[in-house]
């Protein structure tokens, strides 16, 4: 299945709303959806109706410029964006696989070479936010947005890095959250939460998880080795922590309240990942507290190779459940009950 990087559309994972998937499922039968449409040199899977409900698609692919790499994808992570945002496209942006051809003029790639691909594959390359954000002040061609994965890091646990990884990774490095000695605080269990978690110990934070789910303990702290767990509903455990975060990465999704948060962290900063409603924060718990709240999404293309080798060099590995294409709406709707530990991977190779 190739891709060529530097083209808006991403083979391999999915999407649809819950209560899409719930109406709409119920109307598309398994061999509705195993029909193929379309013609081409690459398979996909696309959301073709307004619900985002997935089924086999054909396209084809331009063809390789000078500046372009071409990847056999052989693996691609299921996000909790992709619910969100599937309408009309073939979705996928945690992509894992290895290089089939290269444009004349790519120096930094050859065929055979294990890469990723993450959230964006192209931009204006020019404005002063993307050189310093983004680009580093280096003219980039699309070759740049494909990321070497080293040898021996298996592929289908480096495609959740692309996504999952280097989100809570960038403000992890933003904010000097990698003193060790200091205390980090996890707030939500899911894909993005537990590399967090990860992260954290490999950089000798005293790392607290605060969760919903009592079900989720176990996990956070004999799985991850996390060195603290409390329920956010619980005022008394709560109560206990207020003061004592030197930093927050914040990873539940949907709205929430921000104060009672915040409170726990000495002077420090809260980084925020996801897209509640609103944000609501009394003054006083930032102005006399010291205190900050951030927010932040992927990351510089520095970054996000410093963050591969990273994970190499420590054997940092996401928790994955692997799963073939044609499972995606169940995974889907498992991904929306929450029912996932801890990230869903396709494995492309052998789905088509």
């Amino acid at each position: 299945m190739p891709i060529s990087v530097g083209e808006e559309g991403h083979v391999g994972s999915s999407a649809c709303r819950n209560s899409d998937l719930e109406t709409s499922c119920s109307a598309v039968s398994r061999s509705d959806m195993a029909a193929e449409c379309g013609s081409g040199n690459c398979d996909a899977w696309a959301a073709r109706d307004p619900f985002g409900i997935l089924s086999p698609y054909k396209f084809d692919r331009k063809t390789v410029r000078s500046d372009d790499v071409s990847l056999r994808i052989t693996h691609c992570g299921v996000c909790y964006a992709d619910v969100a945002w599937t309408r009309k496209l073939v979705p996928g942006h945690e992509i894992a696989g290895v290089v089939a051809k290269v444009g004349a003029d790519v120096r930094n790639f050859k065929v055979g070479d294990h890469v990723g691909v993450g959230t964006y594959v192209n931009s204006c390359r020019d404005c002063e936010k993307l050189s310093r954000e983004l680009l580093l002040k280096t003219h980039l061609h699309f070759q740049w947005y494909c990321f070497k994965i080293p040898d021996g890091y298996p592929l289908e646990k480096a495609a959740p890095l692309l996504c999952a990884g280097i989100t809570v990774y960038t403000p992890m490095m933003r904010h000097n959250m990698n003193q060790p000695g200091k205390s980090l605080g996890v707030i939500g269990l899911g894909g993005l939460g537990h590399m967090a978690v990860k992260f954290g110990k490999a950089f000798g934070l005293k790392v607290t998880v605060i969760s919903t789910s009592e079900s989720k303990r176990e996990e956070a702290v004999r799985l991850l080795g996390a060195d603290n767990f409390v329920i956010s509903s619980d005022e008394n455990q709560i109560e206990s922590l207020k003061s004592s975060l030197h930093f927050i990465i914040d990873t539940a999704s949907g709205d929430h309240p921000f104060d009672p948060y915040l409170s726990l962290l000495k002077v420090g900063v809260m980084a925020l990942h996801s897209f509640p409603s609103e944000i609501k924060v009394h003054p006083a718990n930032l102005n006399l507290g010291g205190r900050s709240l951030s927010g932040s999404v992927t990351g510089a293309t520095k970054d996000i190779q410093e963050m591969i080798n990273l994970c190499a060099a420590n054997k940092i590995y996401p928790d994955i459940e692997m799963l073939k294409m044609d499972y995606i709406h169940e995974a889907l709707q498992r991904l929306v009950d929450r029912d996932v530990r801890f990230r869903f991977v396709i494995d492309i190779e052998n789905s088509f």
